[in-house]
C-alpha cells in the first residue's frame, strides 16, 4: 500500500485522436479549442515517429474527409444553372459565344485587349483579315469576261507545264532531260503576256509574275535571291496548298539583255547564272541556307516573255535549259481575237476581217486601243456639261473641279458602251496611224541627240 503511495504519479493524457469535451453541466458540450487539437496532432505525429501512439500505442485515426477542392473553370457551373444540372461551363460557354470562333472578330479592336491590337499598325490585327501579308501569286480573277486563247499558244502552255511536272514524278528516263524555260518571244503588241494569263486561268495554275524591273537592285546579289525565294516559294505551294504554280519573268531581254553602248552589272550576271542553275538543278535551290541532304524541293517550271531572246546570254538560251516559242498570231487568230473582243457590239467576223485588211501590219494593242479611244467623246462632254460648264481651255476658272473631282471620286459617272460601227473604227483607226506616222517622220532623236548618236564603245559602257 505505501509502494503504490510512494510510487510516482504519470498522469495520463487525454488522448489526442478522440475529440474531447467539457462539459457545461445543462447537459451540452464545449468544442475543444483549435490550439488544443494543432497540439495534440504534433504529440501524435512525434509518437508515430517513436513507433508508437499518443493514444496507449493504438495507431492514429484515418480520416475520410475529402479535402477542400479548388476552383476551376472546368468543374465550374454558369449562373442559372445553365442547360442542364450536368452541363459543361467551358463548353456552355462555347455554345453561347460561337462568334468569337471567328478571328476576324475575334481579333478586332474592342474584342481583345489594345495591349494586343496596338494604336501603331492600326485596329486590325495581321490574323484578321491579312492585309499585312503579302500574297504574290496571282489568281486572275480580275480577268472577267470570255476571252479568245489561241488554239496553239494554249497547246504549248499546257505542254511544257506538263512536261516539268511529269518528269518531278519520275515519268521519264533520268536521261531524258527536259528543259525548265518556257521562252516566248516575238514582236510587241502581239499579246504575249495577256495569252499566258489566260492560259493560267484555264489551267488553273496560281503563278508568280515577276517584271523585268526586278531583275536590277541597288545591292549586288538580291535579284538573284529573289528569284530563287519565289521558285521556293513556288515549289511550297504546289507541295502544301496543292495547286499548280510555275515562276514568270515578263520582258527577259529588257533586263538581263545586252545592247550596244549599255554596261553589264553584276546583277546580270547573277541573274543568268541563277536561272542557268536552276536548269541544271531544279530541285536544289539554296537561299543562303545550310546544305541539308533531305532539302529537296519540287521542280517548277518557268516561263519568260520577250521580243529578241537573241540579246540573252547565249547558254542561257540554248537547247536543254530554255524551249523556244516564236509567237505571231495567224490572220486567224487574230479575227478570233478581235471578234471576242467586239462579238458584244454586233461585230461580225467579216467585219472584223474588213478592219484587218485596211489596217494590215497592225499588232493586236493597235485594235485594242481602237476600243479604248471610243469613249473620248463621252469623256469630253462629261468634263464640259457636267463637271467644268464651259470649253476646255485655261481661261475657263472650273478647269480645278476636275482635279477634285477625281481625286474624291464625287459623283463619277458610269459610261455605256458606245454604239460602234465598222465606219467608226475604221476612222479612229485612221486617226491612230496618223500619229504613227507622224513620230516616225519627225525623228525628233536625229535634232536632239547628235553627239549620242557617235558615241563609241568603252571598257565601262560610257563614253570618254
Amino acid at each position: 500500500m505505501l509502494a503504490r503511495l510512494h510510487s510516482p504519479l504519470v498522469a495520463s493524457p487525454a488522448p489526442c485522436s478522440r475529440r474531447t469535451a467539457a462539459s457545461r453541466g445543462d447537459g451540452s458540450f464545449l468544442q475543444q479549442p483549435r490550439q488544443q487539437e494543432q497540439q495534440c496532432s504534433r504529440k501524435s505525429v512525434a509518437a508515430a515517429a517513436a513507433g508508437g501512439s499518443a493514444d496507449g500505442g493504438r495507431p492514429p485515426r484515418v480520416s475520410f474527409r475529402q479535402p477542400k477542392a479548388q476552383p476551376s473553370s472546368w468543374n465550374a457551373k454558369e449562373a442559372g444553372g445553365g442547360r442542364s444540372a450536368d452541363s459543361d461551363y467551358l463548353s456552355e460557354l462555347g455554345a453561347a459565344q460561337q462568334y468569337n470562333i471567328n478571328v476576324t472578330h475575334g481579333q478586332r479592336s474592342g474584342m481583345i485587349d489594345s495591349l494586343f491590337t496596338g494604336n501603331v499598325l492600326g485596329h486590325m490585327t495581321d490574323i484578321a483579315d491579312g492585309s499585312l501579308r503579302g500574297y504574290e501569286f496571282r489568281s486572275f480573277n480580275n480577268i472577267v469576261g470570255d476571252y479568245y486563247v489561241a488554239p496553239r499558244f494554249l497547246e504549248k502552255v499546257a505542254l511544257h507545264i506538263a512536261k516539268n511536272f511529269l518528269a518531278d514524278a519520275g515519268a521519264f528516263d533520268p536521261s531524258t532531260k527536259v528543259p525548265l524555260i518556257l521562252g516566248i518571244w516575238g514582236g510587241k503588241g502581239q499579246g504575249k503576256s495577256f495569252q499566258t494569263e489566260l492560259c493560267f486561268k484555264k489551267l488553273g495554275v496560281e503563278p508568280i509574275i515577276m517584271s523585268a524591273g526586278e531583275l536590277e537592285h541597288e545591292w549586288a546579289g538580291t535579284p538573284g535571291k529573289m528569284i530563287r525565294e519565289r521558285y521556293r516559294r513556288a515549289a511550297e505551294v504546289c507541295k502544301v496548298h496543292g495547286k499548280l504554280s510555275c515562276l514568270m519573268i515578263n520582258d527577259l531581254d529588257a533586263g538581263i539583255g545586252h545592247f550596244e553602248n549599255t554596261q553589264i552589272t553584276v546583277n546580270n550576271q547573277i541573274v543568268v547564272g541563277t536561272l542557268m542553275n536552276l536548269c541544271d538543278n531544279p530541285t536544289r535551290v539554296s537561299v543562303g541556307q545550310g546544305w541539308m541532304e533531305n532539302d529537296v524541293v519540287k521542280r517548277i517550271p518557268i516561263i519568260v516573255t520577250g521580243n529578241d531572246f537573241s540579246t540573252v546570254f547565249a547558254p542561257l538560251v540554248r537547247d536543254g535549259r530554255m524551249e523556244k516559242f516564236y509567237w505571231m498570231p495567224t490572220e486567224e487568230d487574230l479575227i478570233g481575237i478581235l471578234h471576242q473582243m467586239y462579238k458584244d457590239d454586233g461585230m461580225s467576223e467579216g467585219d472584223m476581217r474588213t478592219l484587218l485588211t485596211t489596217f494590215p501590219n497592225q499588232t493586236l494593242d493597235f485594235f485594242g486601243a481602237l476600243r479604248a479611244s471610243t469613249y473620248d467623246q463621252q469623256i469630253r462632254d462629261w468634263i464640259k456639261h457636267d463637271v467644268i460648264h464651259g470649253e476646255i481651255e485655261e481661261a475657263n476658272e472650273n478647269m480645278k473641279e476636275l482635279g477634285t473631282r477625281l481625286l474624291k471620286q464625287d459623283s463619277l459617272p458610269q459610261f455605256e458602251p458606245v454604239d460602234l460601227t465598222l465606219d467608226m473604227l475604221i476612222a479612229e483607226g485612221r486617226r491612230l496611224v496618223a500619229e504613227q506616222e507622224m513620230v516616225n517622220r519627225m525623228r525628233l532623236s536625229q535634232e536632239y541627240l547628235k553627239p549620242q548618236r557617235k558615241m563609241q564603245r568603252s571598257m565601262i559602257g560610257l563614253s570618254g
